[in-house]
Order: C-alpha cells, then sequence, then structure tokens
C-alpha cells in the first residue's frame, strides 16, 4: 500500500517559492529552492531559513521522566539543567546505535526528545516500551510542533529584530520560551551546520506568519530560504554524523568515535550499559575504524558505499560524499582502519568505479568557524 508523503505547515509556501520538492523520511520537503551552492554560501556567510517540521518531536513527563531518560538512553539526562539541551544517543540492548537525538529540559519533570525524521517511530516506540514500571508518560508530539530553523553568523541579528528574549544570554544547546514575531515558540541555539544558529519550535498553524517574518527581517542582510540539500553540505563540512551514514544499528558509539556520549557513571542500569562496557574496552585495545575526513586531489566526487584503497587493498568505506563550496573540492567522511586513520597517510585513495583516484586524509570536521 503506497501511502502519499505527509506536508509541513509550510508545504505551499515552499511551492510558491518555487522550491523542488523530494520525498525525505516519508515527508515532502524542499530539497533547494535556487542554487545549492547558493543556499550552502549564504549560510556560511549571511544566513539561512530551513522548515526542519519533519523531524520528530516526544514529550517526556512525570516525577521519574528523568529517571526513564538515563535507563532508555546513553546520556546523564538527569544531570541537564533546565533550559538546556544534550546531544545524546538510543541504543539498542546489543549497543548498536537506534538514533542519535537532543534531548531538551523544557521544565523540572519535563522533556523534549528530538529525532530525526527516518527514526521517529523507532525512537517513539523504543522510549513508551522503555517507560513500562517508570512514573512518566511518552507522548507523541510531532503533530504539535512545525521546526523552522536560522542558520548563520547574521542569524542573531535577524532573530534579535524579532524578539526580546535575551538571545545574547542564550548558550550553545539551551533553550528557552519567548516570542518570536508575535509568535510563541521554543527558541532553541542549536543547529546542524557548523554555524551559530537557532531553532525555533512554534505550533503548526503559526509556522507561515513565523516564517514570512523572519523572511523580511532577513533581506537586508541576505536572508535566503534553504533546502534538505545544502543543509547535508554543511553538516558535511562541519564533521557532523548522519543517521544512515556514519551512524547506524550496526555500529555502537564507540565505534563511531562517539564514545564521549555514553555515561556509564550516571546510577542505575540503561539499556545497551553491557555490551558499551564492552565496545568501550575493545575500542581501547584493538581500535576499531576511525572516521575520518578525506579531501579529493582530482574532481571526482565520492559517494557512500565506495570503497576506501590503500596499496591495492580495501582499508575502509565512504560513509558521506559531495563536492564542498567551502573547499572547493570534493570530500568525503568514511570509516577506514586505524592504521590509514592518520592526517596525511600516504597513497589513500576512493574506488570511483574502477579508477582508484587519490585522496588526502584529514581529520574532521573540515571546516569550524571562527568564534
Amino acid at each position: 500500500m503506497s501511502t502519499s508523503p505527509r506536508r509541513t505547515a509550510l508545504d505551499a509556501l515552499h511551492r510558491s517559492l518555487g522550491a523542488t520538492m523530494t520525498d525525505f523520511a516519508g515527508w515532502d520537503m524542499p530539497l533547494r529552492y535556487g542554487s545549492e551552492r547558493d543556499e550552502h554560501t549564504a549560510v556560511r556567510t549571511r544566513a539561512g531559513l530551513f522548515d526542519l517540521s519533519h523531524m520528530g518531536e516526544i514529550t517526556v513527563t512525570g516525577a521519574q521522566a528523568a529517571d526513564l531518560l538515563d535507563h532508555a538512553l546513553v546520556g546523564n539526562i538527569g544531570g541537564v539543567g533546565t533550559g538546556r539541551a544534550r546531544y545524546t544517543m538510543i541504543c539498542r540492548e546489543d549497543g548498536g546505535i537506534l538514533d542519535d537525538l537532543i534531548v531538551y529540559r523544557l521544565q523540572e519533570q519535563e522533556y523534549m526528545v528530538v529525532a530525526n525524521a527516518s527514526n521517529a517511530q523507532v525512537v517513539l516506540d523504543a522510549l513508551t516500551e522503555r517507560a513500562a514500571g517508570f512514573d512518566a508518560e511518552v507522548r507523541d508530539d510531532r503533530d504539535a510542533y512545525a521546526l523552522i530553523a536560522v542558520q548563520g553568523p547574521e542569524s542573531p541579528g535577524v532573530l534579535k529584530s524579532l524578539t526580546d528574549a535575551d538571545l545574547d544570554g542564550l548558550k550553545y544547546y539551551a533553550g528557552l520560551p519567548g516570542t518570536v514575531a508575535g509568535v510563541p515558540a521554543l527558541i532553541a541555539r542549536t543547529g546542524y551546520t557548523g554555524e551559530d544558529g537557532f531553532e525555533l519550535f512554534v505550533a503548526p498553524e503559526h509556522a507561515e506568519q513565523l516564517w514570512r517574518a523572519l523572511t523580511e527581517a532577513g533581506e537586508g542582510v541576505g536572508l535566503i530560504p534553504c533546502g534538505l540539500s545544502c543543509r547535508d553540505t554543511l553538516r558535511l563540512e562541519a564533521g557532523m554524523p548522519l543517521y544512515g551514514h556514519e551512524l547506524t544499528t550496526a555500529l555502537t558509539p564507540f565505534d563511531a568515535g562517539l564514545g564521549r556520549v555514553v555515561k556509564f557513571e550516571k546510577t542505575g542500569d540503561f539499556v545497551g550499559r553491557a555490551a558499551l562496557e564492552e565496545a568501550a574496552a575493545r575500542a581501547e585495545t584493538a581500535p576499531p575504524r576511525k572516521l575520518v575526513g578525506l579531501v579529493a586531489e582530482g574532481r571526482r566526487v565520492p559517494r557512500a558505499g565506495m570503497a576506501v584503497v590503500a596499496g591495492g587493498r580495501v582499508v575502509g568505506e565512504v560513509t558521506s560524499g559531495a563536492p564542498s563550496p567551502t573547499l572547493g573540492k570534493p570530500i568525503a567522511m568514511a570509516y577506514v582502519d586505524a592504521e590509514h586513520a592518520a592526517p596525511g597517510t600516504p597513497g589513500v585513495g576512493v574506488d570511483i568505479r574502477g579508477t582508484h583516484e587519490p585522496y588526502e586524509v584529514v581529520a574532521l570536521p573540515f571546516y569550524k568557524r571562527r568564534k
């Protein structure tokens, strides 16, 4: 049975702006409005506006909400202060990554878990199942929010013109309730672009009003609407993992080089603890393949699944690849054997349709903004 993709509250507006739409995780989403390169450059140098309403919001409330999340996720969620957010993961019993998440503590007994669109149902099901025995409620709030992001160096100024919320006092990975352009919003200083920026959670019926106000406020500084295509090149340059590429159920956080998100010191058991303790010990003695950056010497673009080669044998696999507008060369993230993971390792290439194209191994990220 084929179901038609879901549409965000901004769907008609995207179409009126001439967006090229694509099916992404069961949603009709804007891929680009004009040139992907122009959209990418706008976010790096000025500001870009994104509709991220496909992300999955799950609210967890109750006296034991923190205890439930500490049990269900690998991070120390009880230690997150009210008004702050944390990047974490939800794993299977065998340590495989089900999704990477951002958890916001909205109030003492209220959290919002934001899952990737493709995994929202999986995460909802897992949290609901893991809530058994806890005095806490897990609520599917995917339809309760539209999510609009304004990202880029000009984004604080754009947003300041529309709110009296204390943006200067809002740290990275923090969120506060406020009013933006007359619309009640959760204002979070988070993003997936490698730039400063904000994500605004609002009721769907307010999304268009907010989008238009942000567009108008950003006109003078060159803000433009941006699609999923440039979001991918922005996060790739910033070395940020994408679920289904750098993160999968076949990998533990330690395999992905993100063991730091696993907090063994927290009290109580959590799902996957035993398997993750083994993975951590393995990573100490026999380092797994390491996630590295690759920069092309030529013009051919590497794609996910292509083999990384050295000395006539396969030493790794590309997980994401694209032309980098900022570097002006094709780049990729790849898992490679530890002995070929050091920056500058000679003789590393990517097998692109039978030809071994030379690549330079570099440390991630490819791009870091100047603070």
